[in-house]
Parts: C-alpha cells; sequence; structure tokens
C-alpha cells in the first residue's frame, strides 16, 4: 500500500465537502461559447484556452497555451505538467486529454434556456443535472479530472501520479491539428499510459472503460448514365436509369442474414471473449435494451450477434445518404443523368480502411451495367482501436471504477470512433484507458445537453480512486 492509497478516504472526503465549488467552476467555463466550428467564436475558443491554462496553474502545473498550425491555423491547444517534488519519482506518468470546444446550438428554439447560462435542475425522477452546451461533451468530462487532482493536492499536496494534461480546442471541427502536434511534441509529451475522458458510461449504475473503437471508411459515389438529364416519356426503358442501377448496386452490400458482402471483409477480425460477451449480455439482455429509445426492437445486422454486438465488436455497412433526379416540390417526369450515395463503413481491429475502400469501390464497379459509369470521392478512414490486455493499467483501473460505484465495471466496445485514442497510440506509443461518466440521455450535439451531477460527482471520485490505483500498478 502507498501513501496515497492510506490518503486515499480523506481525498474522497475533500471532494464530498467542496462538490459545491466544483460545480461553481464547471459553470464558469460553460458560460465560455468556445464553438469551435464557427469563426465568430475564435475568441471565445481562446477565452477557453486561458481559463483552463488558469486552472492547470492553480493546480501547481507548468501551462500554457499553445497555437495550432499545421493543417490550419486553428484553435489552441492547453498544455501542461505537474511538477512534484519527489526524490525517487518512479511513479507512473499519465497524459489526460480532453476538449474544450463545443458543438454549435442550433436549434436554439429549442433549447428550453440560453444554451452557455448553466443551470442545476430537478428532473421528474429526482435526479438533479447540469444543463448547458458543452456539460456532458465535453467540459464537464474534463473537469472531473481537474477536480480529482485538486482534491489530491488539498490533502496531501501532491498527486499519487506523475501528470500531463493536452486539452484540445478543435476536436468537434475534425481535429487536424493534433497528430502532427502530439508528433512535434513526442518527447515532451511521452508517458505511460494516456487517459481519455470524452466516453458514456455502460449504463446509469455501472461504469466502464472503453477498450474498443470502431474505425471509418467513408465514399461518396456518383454514376452518371445519360450525357443529360431525358424526358421519361421520349427515352424511358431505353435509358439507363442512374438512380435505378445505384439502388441495385447499394442492395448487393449486404446479404439476407444481415452480413455485408464485400470480398474480405471479415479478414482478420475476432469476437470478443465469451466472458466480455457474457457481461455485454447482463448490461443488455436483449435488442431492445438498446433500441426502445430509437423506436425500433429488433436488429437489423447480422443475425449471430445481438444489438449491441452488432454496434460495439462488428463492421457495419450504411448507406448515410442518396440523391438524385427531381427532388423538389411537384412533380417532374425526368430520366437523370447522374445519382448519388454516400456509403460509410463502420470498422473493427484488424480491418484496414484502404483495403475496404477498394473491396467497396471495385463490388460497384461489378455491378454496373453497359452505359454506367462511376466516380469515387473518398471522406476519411481511420483504423478501428483496441485497448492492449496487457496493459498493467486496466486491471487497476477497471477495480478502481468497481470501488466507487459498488458494481464490476465493464470493459465496453463504442460503436462510434474517437480519434485521439488510435493517435496517442500512433504518435506516442501509448494504450489510452477511455474512462467517462456520461450517459445516452446527455443529448450531446443536440438541445438541452445535460450532465448528471451524480455523474459529475462520482467521476471526480472515481478519478480520485484511477490514480491512486495506477500509483498501485507501479
Amino acid at each position: 500500500m502507498t501513501a496515497y492509497s492510506e490518503k486515499l478516504d480523506a481525498v474522497l472526503q475533500n471532494v464530498d465537502t467542496h462538490l459545491e465549488a466544483s460545480v461553481s467552476r464547471l459553470f464558469e467555463i460553460l458560460r465560455i461559447p468556445s464553438i469551435s466550428t464557427q469563426p465568430t467564436h475564435a475568441a471565445d475558443c481562446r477565452k477557453a484556452a486561458n481559463w483552463m491554462q488558469n486552472e492547470l496553474e492553480k493546480l501547481g502545473m507548468t501551462a500554457d497555451v499553445r497555437d495550432v498550425h499545421w493543417a490550419a491555423p486553428g484553435h489552441p491547444m492547453v498544455v501542461g505538467h505537474h511538477q512534484d517534488s519527489v526524490e525517487d519519482d518512479n511513479r507512473p506518468h499519465v497524459l489526460f486529454y480532453g476538449h474544450y470546444d463545443v458543438q454549435p446550438t442550433d436549434p436554439e428554439s429549442l433549447w428550453t434556456a440560453p444554451p452557455f447560462e448553466p443551470r442545476l435542475i430537478e428532473e421528474p425522477s429526482g435526479r438533479k443535472v447540469i444543463v448547458a452546451r458543452g456539460a456532458s461533451d465535453d467540459k464537464g468530462q474534463v473537469m472531473t479530472f481537474l477536480e480529482a487532482c485538486r482534491a489530491w493536492k488539498q490533502v496531501t499536496g501532491s498527486l499519487p501520479v506523475r501528470v500531463s494534461v493536452l486539452l484540445e480546442g478543435e476536436e468537434e471541427c475534425g481535429g487536424a491539428n493534433l497528430f502532427p502536434f502530439l508528433k512535434e511534441n513526442a518527447t515532451e509529451l511521452k508517458a505511460d499510459v494516456a487517459l481519455v475522458c470524452d466516453t458514456s458510461m455502460a449504463d446509469r449504475k455501472t461504469p466502464g472503460i472503453t477498450t474498443s473503437l470502431r474505425g471509418m471508411m467513408a465514399d461518396e459515389v456518383v454514376i452518371q448514365c445519360a450525357s443529360h438529364d431525358l424526358h421519361s416519356g421520349l427515352y424511358g426503358n431505353a435509358a439507363a436509369n442512374p438512380i435505378a442501377v445505384l439502388c441495385q448496386a447499394l442492395a448487393t452490400l449486404r446479404n439476407a442474414d444481415g452480413s455485408v458482402t464485400l470480398a474480405g471483409f471479415y479478414d482478420g477480425i475476432q469476437d470478443p471473449a465469451p466472458a466480455t460477451r457474457a457481461q455485454w449480455s447482463k448490461l443488455f439482455p436483449d435488442d431492445s435494451s438498446l433500441l426502445d429509445e430509437a423506436g425500433l426492437s429488433v436488429a437489423a445486422g447480422e443475425k449471430n450477434y445481438s444489438a449491441i454486438e452488432q454496434t460495439w465488436c462488428r463492421p457495419s455497412c450504411e448507406i448515410n445518404g442518396i440523391s438524385g433526379g427531381y427532388e423538389g416540390e411537384g412533380f417532374k417526369t425526368v430520366l437523370p443523368a447522374k445519382a448519388m450515395a454516400k456509403v460509410s463503413f463502420r470498422l473493427v481491429p484488424g480491418q484496414n480502411p484502404d483495403r475496404i475502400r477498394e473491396a467497396f469501390r471495385a463490388h460497384i464497379r461489378a455491378a454496373l451495367p453497359a452505359d454506367a459509369r462511376v466516380t469515387f470521392t473518398a471522406h476519411g478512414g481511420s483504423p478501428g482501436f483496441e485497448v492492449s490486455r496487457d496493459s498493467r493499467f486496466l486491471a487497476p483501473a477497471l477495480q478502481a471504477l468497481s470501488d466507487e460505484w459498488g458494481v464490476p465495471a465493464a470493459m465496453v466496445g463504442s460503436g462510434g470512433s474517437i480519434p485521439v485514442a488510435g493517435e496517442v497510440r500512433d504518435a506516442l506509443g501509448l494504450d489510452a484507458l477511455m474512462i467517462g461518466f456520461a450517459q445516452n440521455d446527455d443529448r450531446i450535439h443536440s438541445p438541452n445537453e445535460q450532465y448528471g451531477l451524480d455523474s459529475f460527482h462520482k467521476g471526480i471520485r472515481s478519478w480520485v480512486r484511477v490514480l491512486a490505483a495506477l500509483a498501485e500498478a507501479g
């Protein structure tokens, strides 16, 4: 047992005692409209960065705001390092990542109050929630970690582990500068493990560490047949219809059992361990557990996998948009010259996005009849991500979360993509423990975004325990 473990109860008590002050600080940063996608809020993004720098300095860190310029001039990074006067400092070194920028607020007419005037309200269930843009994604999550560090400092004067902090200002607008920033500053940012707080709990009562993420490959497809739009009475039947050609080609992307038909699509991927599947089954005992809130009940993907498995650990193929011909009011008997579709594939570890793109394009070309021509436009590609099961920090962090929440913490997957996890691995050689306390009903990216006061409070307490556990891991 370390000296920090012996102080754990006192630090947790400090968190409870000073919760109101922690909420007050969160409200301060929530009032800054740091919308990274809108140029009119560039000054607000810098204001938020300066606020974060000031908070890191209050925690005894050397911190600065750094301009970015690689992909294009953008919103700055905030970097901080905690300097402890520990003689034998062989403690683990963690790099904490979060982002201070937020999504736009439109449509503002659907907000029940101004989005940058945070409120603490009580739901009909009695649960208290913080309502504001950025409350959950990601300012509230970032502040759980900083408040945990504050509690350790107030009680012990130091932190259980060596801590560096990296806060991004462009996560919500693509994050194009993050990877080159990581590479250029790799020596400074090198640590033993990265900690990312931008994910959700398994459910309201079950904490989790996201150990796998799906990657992405997206393509835009344009099929052209005739040289120009035609009169359907004069040319119908005789002229190839690109909308029909496109629909027929897209319809061949899945088999009747829901599996994807691309050649080699499933090569190299593995199912999760039986114990992991059993844990997920307890959290989501039937498909409606996931699909009810979307007004659905039956999983539409591969027949041998549950709905949660289809989103957490299986690759997907989805048509995200399709258009062509006359789409205005009324009716026009046109036979269009072109039709377009946007298709994306969520990828799991073991799949190569470049190979999937090649297979998709070959599949579409093979489905085309005479007189049909196709062009493709790539819209990005990234591989899936999985935390190494050999990480010496994974088990201690899971146990720390279990101790705080009183139920076994889950190793969960995510159907979405969090690019930073793969980027810190590629640029810094680090595994990323993705520990977050958001809920599925937090309405991130939507009007009336919220973050439960319980998520914020127990999130701080969880990080207190995780930091102590990582110190024990050595």
